[in-house]
């Protein structure tokens, strides 16, 4: 007796070959979700030990600590409006992480007073209504005092920073 080879009807012939591909498909699927995952987790672990680092990495050395100098009495000065004498008053302080150059700027203090008495009083409200303004008037400031400091032998660019801690216009 010949053993007998089952015939398979047409509609179990196509269904076969569908369930072989959809298992195919589930096995990509999930290959690719925990390959997704194994780079999430490198991702994450990279960045975990990054941020532990910069956390344990010590500062460098030549940043010193900001060194602030207040310019007071605040600043007063008038300037003209289209049509009025207004006033301004300036609170400003300076900054530098160098010492000799905030002893430097304390024996300069009337000429470092003088010429930003001077700048300040040329200004125009208009301009100084304005946040650009103000900021355009802070880098004026820097480089009139870093002027001094040339000036009188020093190194200007040791000044890091002017800043307005009071700002009032009338």
């Amino acid at each position: 007796m010949a053993a007998e080879i089952p015939v398979l009807a047409p509609a179990e012939e196509s269904a076969a070959p569908a369930k072989a591909n959809s298992r195919r498909r589930l096995m990509i699927i999930i290959i690719a979700a925990l390959a997704l995952l194994a780079a999430a987790g490198a991702v994450a672990w990279w960045l975990h030990g990054s941020a532990r680092h910069a956390a344990t990495a010590p500062k460098p050395a030549s940043l010193a600590p900001a060194l602030y100098l207040a310019l007071d009495p605040p600043f007063v000065v008038n300037f003209d409006s289209e049509q009025a004498v207004r006033f301004l008053q300036i609170a400003v302080q300076l900054m530098s992480r160098d010492a000799a150059t905030i002893e430097l700027l304390k024996a300069n203090d009337p000429v470092v007073r003088n010429d930003l008495l001077l700048l300040f009083g040329n200004q125009k409200y208009a301009v100084l209504s304005t946040r650009a303004g103000k900021e355009a008037l802070r880098n004026q400031a820097l480089a009139s005092v870093r002027e001094v400091i040339r000036g009188a032998g020093g190194h200007a660019e040791r000044l890091e920073a002017v800043y307005f801690t009071s700002f009032v216009m009338q």
